[in-house]
């Protein structure tokens, strides 16, 4: 680990989604990399519970948030962003290629004029190499694409967070199948992933662990290369993308795309509301 650097991970059960807080020690200033907005689709409703145990653990450190980190704009669930940069003052960051993703979506959603496809949702838009400052430590982004267009990964020490380039071993990589993404690119990613060393720590976006196994948060580069179902050593870039392709034709669409990317694309901020004070969610029908 950085000799700088805490970190804590957060399981949201209902999403299979890990966040994470990291800090550096000296300064006390943190950042949150994928935080969930908890989302009920029967009702409609949300609610903060799993980013107030976040918030809970912030306090009680004494951190001082400078930066909520997305590694993409998730499609199986919402983001928290909005409500902590609200609650802490922290900015959002997320990839330059946040644009493309919005552009597309603001075709599927047919967003008005009121939503422009300029990243401006957001409070930084971040390219390859970029660094951001967390007190005396230091976070290297490095652009991503692959699953998504606009997936970037963060580097602290050795600790990288990975959103979904991959998951464990067993349950192997991302799919590639939605606008932007592409297998080959995604094998290149995660062979640029694999030369930052095989103990660097691999923090997960997601665990699917079967029942009675507790989700894991992170995995070594090492355990990757020996044992990933789809991407280990001696795999090539041409098995991998036909191996990939054929699985993402068998993939169900994820429940919560269609609520999730409307928020996400804004930052985690709702639609606006309409004259009665009721913001609305537009599920396109036959669409996607």
């Amino acid at each position: 680990m950085h000799p700088r650097i805490e970190i804590r991970s957060f399981y949201h059960g209902p999403t299979f989604t890990w966040s994470h807080l990291l800090w550096d020690v000296g300064s006390r200033l943190a950042a949150i990399v994928d935080p969930v907005l908890d989302y009920d689709a029967p009702s409609g409703r949300t609610h903060t519970r799993s980013a107030e145990s976040i918030m809970s653990v912030i306090e009680d450190e004494g951190l001082r948030p400078e930066w909520i980190l997305e590694t993409h704009a998730h499609a199986d669930h919402l983001t928290a962003a909005q409500w902590f940069r609200d609650e802490t003052g922290a900015r959002v960051a997320i990839g330059a290629g946040i644009r493309s993703v919005q552009q597309n979506f603001k075709t599927v959603y047919n967003l008005g004029a009121d939503f422009q496809p300029d990243g401006d949702q957001f409070d930084r838009l971040l390219e390859d190499e970029d660094r951001l400052s967390l007190g005396e430590s230091e976070i290297t982004v490095l652009h991503a694409p692959g699953h998504t267009s606009d997936s970037v990964v963060y580097v602290a020490g050795d600790a990288v967070f990975i959103g979904d380039t991959l998951f464990t071993p067993e349950y192997g990589t991302a799919r590639c199948d939605f606008p932007g993404g592409d297998a080959r690119t995604l094998y290149r990613t995660i062979q640029r992933i694999y030369t930052l060393g095989d103990d660097a720590m691999l923090f997960l976006c997601h665990d699917y662990p079967p029942e009675g196994v507790e989700p894991r948060a992170v995995v070594t580069v090492a355990e990757q290369r020996s044992g990933n179902a789809h991407a280990r050593d001696g795999v090539t870039e041409d098995e991998f993308v036909a191996m990939r392709e054929a699985r993402d034709a068998t993939l169900d669409v994820p429940l919560l795309i269609l609520p999730a990317v409307q928020v996400n694309i804004r930052g985690g901020r709702l639609p606006p509301a309409e004259d009665n004070g009721v913001s609305y969610l537009k599920i396109p029908v036959n669409k996607i």
